[in-house]
């Protein structure tokens, strides 16, 4: 009997809702949720990235991006950058940048815990395939 497309399926959203829900509780302490861990680590990667950018890699809708970015720049984790015309651009702040760097030590745990139980050659047949199903 074959595993169903309906299987798998449940199977990745359960893991990703497991890695979501622990990371949320592990960043907490620090004063982080996952998205705006993500939102650093994006600005780390990709410094100057416009929140229309940084919405669409942390799966947050243009508004709600910008009401958290506002809250991200109150609390001096992130700075405005004015760009060309009415473009702002945001950049990491050195607080920001020291919580994404112990915020990645929680996400390291995190999939540690399940991720890590594969052997490296696994983790990157796994890596291949989920790439290979997201593309459209």
């Amino acid at each position: 009997m074959s595993t169903s497309l309906q299987q798998v399926g449940l199977a990745v959203k359960r893991l990703q809702w497991r890695h979501h829900r622990e990371m949320n509780r592990r960043l907490g302490p620090l004063g982080l949720s996952l998205v705006q861990w993500d939102t650093l680590r994006h600005l780390h990667d990709d410094p100057g990235a416009s929140l229309h950018r940084l919405a669409e890699l942390t799966f947050q809708t243009d508004q709600s991006m910008g009401e958290l970015a506002r809250r991200m720049v109150d609390r001096g984790l992130i700075e405005r950058l004015e760009g060309p015309g009415r473009r702002v651009r945001h950049r990491i702040s050195p607080t920001g940048d020291e919580l994404r760097r112990a915020g990645g030590e929680v996400a390291d745990g995190v999939l540690a815990e399940s991720l890590g139980q594969l052997s490296a050659a696994e983790r990157e047949t796994l890596h291949e395939l989920l790439l290979k199903a997201s593309r459209q």
